[in-house]
């Protein structure tokens, strides 16, 4: 059996009585990099645990299909194996491609879902992604696209043009929560502007959200990449668009890190 885990977006508090359940029985773990310290921590002592994260597309990161591979094996072992995942499996996590060829394989799995740090980040500096007075929809989008579509039914195939309208969505929703963003920041903040966003809009990006270290950059569309390049802002960051992100000068309640324009912070621990 493998349980595919959502760890949530960090704090150990948001872990789901579910998730830890599940790690309290495990044989083996095998972890997302994202996964927190104080998470990890919570692995009862004797429990395997493999790290097998996607680190920016380094040298470093774990291959999609051997992460599917190492599943598979472990559970043909007879053992109990926890997926551990940053957030949510099934949200930009590929817990659905890692479902797929564990079907495919005949192994049996369950989901244990995670709360997804598009709604904890933003909830954890004050920015509600939903307000009546705001809009009615929001958006949770991806910044990182892939190339190539790896559905467990159908051979790999080139994508030719991207899947996300960027323009379409500037006009369809009045508030956006992009993951996974930093790399292609410059041409999705062009091209939400093309399609009709003002440089004026309101923009929060949020690093390490919901742990002691989160820091938040509160800034305009037309301002964006400037400000991030002065500050220095690396990932895991959460970016949250729209006029949902002025409601954070008054409901701010978790003491982060305001990051102001100039600021450089690396990477705690």
């Amino acid at each position: 059996m493998v349980a595919l885990v959502g760890a949530g977006p960090g704090d150990p508090d948001l872990l789901t009585v579910g998730a830890l359940k599940a790690l309290q029985v495990a044989d083996v773990v095998v972890h997302d990099a994202l996964v927190s310290s104080p998470i990890l921590a919570l692995i009862p002592a004797g429990c395997t645990i493999i790290s097998a994260g996607k680190r920016g597309g380094s040298s470093a990161s774990a291959c999609q299909d051997d992460i599917c591979n190492i599943l598979i094996t472990l559970a043909r072992s007879n053992q109990r194996v926890v997926r551990l995942k940053g957030g949510d499996p099934f949200v930009f996590g590929r817990g659905g491609e890692e479902a797929c060829r564990l079907a495919a394989a005949g192994i049996p799995f369950r989901v244990v879902p995670g709360l997804t740090v598009g709604i904890a980040g933003p909830a954890y500096a004050g920015i509600p992604v939903t307000h009546r007075a705001v809009n009615a929809s929001v958006a949770f989008i991806t910044g990182h696209e892939s190339t190539r579509s790896s559905g467990a039914w159908e051979e790999e195939k080139e994508w030719e043009i991207p899947r996300v309208d960027w323009e379409a969505m500037a006009q369809a929703f009045p508030v956006l929560v992009i993951y996974m963003a930093m790399k292609n920041l410059a041409s999705i903040s062009q091209r939400l502007m093309a399609g009709g966003r003002s440089a004026d809009t309101p923009v929060a990006l949020i690093q390490w959200a919901t742990l002691p270290e989160q820091r938040t950059l509160v800034t305009t569309l037309g301002q964006v990449v400037r400000d991030v390049a002065l500050c220095d802002l690396q990932p895991p960051v959460i970016i949250v668009v729209g006029d949902v992100v002025r409601y954070r000068e008054w409901l701010a309640w978790f003491p982060d890190r305001v990051v102001q324009a100039g600021e450089t912070k690396t990477k705690p621990g």
